[in-house]
């Protein structure tokens, strides 16, 4: 076992929040702090091109997880790609720029105890962390780290869905976090200059330079050390050897919605009977701990083109592709400076909800999702949709004892009948929308799965079940709240323990109606001001005492 010296925060997961924190933290120059990420860095190409981010689906930038097979899914084994590399999910997804609506972080406080996390009182992290391009405040930042920008050239099929959108009765919106979230239009994106702008690039990477900032990646935690009810370190595996890390005021699990709820766990941290499950002892008993899980299921739509029109045309080698790829390499700009789900909306599956619970994202090129059909490339566009509320619960417990072994992950999508009505709607509405006139000219035929017809409400139910997919938007399992099954309070400390955090999407007790980088982001800069708050507040004490 080596012993690798002790710094002030030790910070287990180098994904989004933990990105976020590094940047934050070390801002402070007479404060240590420790990032130890289990994948690798955010060199690949990919990473960076905005339109790379199918080729990161397989391969070290990801986990590698799937779900148990699912009661309510047809007994399928889901794909759950998570991201293993700086910058976690935010280097790997399709940068979807999008915050929810003011209800979810109301709703936060009113029914879960989270005060201090009320829609008024993150607006400022949120404004915190952008620099947008185009837009500004009341509800946009122009100074922050994150750059989002607007598609520069989107594609024709993109601007068709948005007119196909309006013609089915949305408004156009050309702003999905601003005073209204219901319409359709284009996404803003988490890019800057024709490149992925993820949090290691927007916070890690300017802080690397500084002293009191040390980044290791390929190192599992395999544990956080309590002593006496406090969190002082974690032990590691790193290149094949232990080590052991000291936290002389914090350690920081940010290790995402599967990989906290595990480290935690392997901890001794958790639910009594799945530690014992596992072979592992109950240090703290925490029965809250990888319960809680929420992700939106989103279904897919493809459609099959009249002509050799999209952007999958550009994945096999030809002139095209070659001429595309020099554009970018040098000017940042052309296909590849797309994101590829460039357009979308929100839209109401039950008219009687406040706000919109349908939401919708649309590709110029066929998917390449498990079950989706194969078109010939360039010939194919996708629309998915979700129900952005969810109603289903589910759980991930640690399997074993080793670090090394996979989570059990249970999503449990569609176990909730109300979830099944809403993933339907969401598909009436897609095939709705890809009738309109706009989108007529390029459409050929509509793709569905096996092929089997989907017409009745029984084929809806089964279409659903068959080939409802997670939106790599998991939340919930370390929730904040006051609750008994909580298990951060609204300050993400872990209930019962000294100087151990979560911060990341675990700790959100509902799933927000969006993408959940943007809302991942603003939590771990609302927890960076808390973190310095509460070290000033002990040093204060400690000079009066």
């Amino acid at each position: 076992m080596f012993y690798d010296g002790a710094y002030d925060y030790v910070i287990a997961g180098g994904g989004t929040g933990g990105c976020v924190l590094a940047g934050r933290l070390s801002e402070d120059p007479t404060v240590s702090v420790l990032l130890l990420e289990a994948g690798g860095t955010d060199r690949n190409l990919f990473i960076h091109m905005p339109a790379g981010f199918p080729k990161l689906s397989t391969g070290p930038h990801q986990w590698g997880y799937a779900s148990i097979p699912q009661k309510h899914g047809n007994g399928r084994r889901i794909p759950l790609r998570q991201g293993h590399v700086l910058g976690g999910g935010g280097s790997i997804n399709s940068q979807v720029f999008t915050r929810g609506v003011a209800e979810d972080y109301d709703g936060w406080v009113t029914d879960y105890g989270c005060e201090g996390w009320s829609a008024d009182e993150v607006s400022q992290y949120f404004v915190r962390s952008e620099s947008n391009s185009r837009l500004s405040a009341p509800h946009h930042g122009t100074q922050g780290p994150l750059g989002v920008s607007d598609l520069v050239h989107p594609h024709k099929l993109s601007a068709a869905f948005v007119q196909a959108g309006h013609e089915f009765g949305l408004p156009y919106n050309s702003d999905f976090n601003g005073a209204e979230q219901y319409g359709v239009g284009f996404y803003q994106t988490t890019t800057k200059n024709g490149r992925r702008c993820s949090a290691a690039v927007a916070y890690l990477k300017p802080a690397r330079k500084r002293r009191n900032l040390t980044v290791r990646t390929n190192v599992i935690v395999s544990k956080v050390i309590i002593k006496n009810g406090r969190a002082v370190g974690v032990r590691a595996l790193e290149g094949g050897s232990a080590r052991t890390y000291s936290a002389k005021r914090e350690v920081i699990v940010a290790s995402g919605a599967f990989g906290s709820p595990k480290l935690l766990q392997l901890s001794g941290i958790g639910n009594s009977p799945d530690l014992a499950a596992a072979g592992i002892d109950t240090i703290h008993p925490l029965p809250g701990v990888g319960k809680n899980l929420q992700d939106h299921c989103a279904v897919d739509v493809i459609f099959e083109l009249t002509d050799y029109h999209s952007l999958d045309r550009l994945n096999r080698v030809s002139p095209a592709a070659i001429m595309a790829g020099l554009e970018y390499l040098t000017l940042h700009s052309g296909p590849f400076a797309s994101t590829v789900v460039e357009a979308g909306g929100f839209s109401y599956g039950n008219k009687n909800e406040k706000t919109p619970d349908l939401q919708f994202h649309f590709l110029p090129a066929a998917r390449a999702e498990v079950g989706c059909p194969t078109l010939r490339p360039g010939f194919g566009a996708t629309l998915n949709s979700y129900f952005v509320r969810p109603r289903s619960r589910g759980t991930v417990r640690v399997a074993s004892s080793d670090p090394a072994k996979a989570p059990l992950i249970d999503p449990n999508y569609l176990a909730d009948d109300y979830d099944v009505e809403m993933a339907i709607a969401g598909v009436q509405q897609s095939r709705q929308i890809m009738e309109q006139s706009s989108m007529a000219p390029f459409i050929r035929a509509e793709r569905m799965g096996d092929g089997t017809p989907v017409k009745t409400r029984d084929e809806y139910v089964n279409f659903v079940r068959s080939y409802g997919r997670t939106s790599y938007h998991p939340v919930g399992t370390c929730a904040m709240g006051t609750k008994e099954d909580s298990v951060v309070s609204p300050r993400l400390k872990v209930h019962g323990l000294e100087g151990l955090r979560v911060v990341d999407s675990s700790i959100m007790p509902r799933l927000v109606s969006s993408n959940t980088q943007a809302p991942t982001i603003m939590i771990a800069e609302k927890a960076a001001e808390m973190i310095l708050e509460d070290a000033h507040d002990t040093t204060s004490r400690v000079v009066a005492g």
